[in-house]
């Protein structure tokens, strides 16, 4: 009988370095966005004086100004295209 050629260690192959590479650098990175995120933790700002009251008024009381911004919440909330005006010359 002969004897089957032996094997080297695990470490000996490259394509072993990339199955373990990989998810080894990716934990490495796991750490090093933990460590950043709690040394350097964004700051809350309570203090700043906030007011809501633009958007606890109905849509005729806001003023001319919040009507292209109210016109593209509506079209991102259901999609659709608000109709065209009609043209008070033509009256189309």
């Amino acid at each position: 009988m002969t004897d089957p050629k032996r094997s080297g260690p695990w470490w000996r192959y490259p394509h072993m370095w990339l199955v373990v590479g990989g998810p080894a650098v990716v934990v490495v990175a796991a750490f090093v966005t933990l460590y950043l995120a709690i040394s350097h933790p964004d700051p809350v700002y309570t203090d700043a004086p906030r007011s809501n009251r633009a958007a606890q008024q109905p849509a005729d009381e806001v003023g001319a100004t919040a009507v292209p911004a109210m016109q593209a919440r509506n079209h991102a909330a259901t999609g659709g295209v608000p109709p065209e005006p009609a043209d008070p010359r033509t009256g189309r």
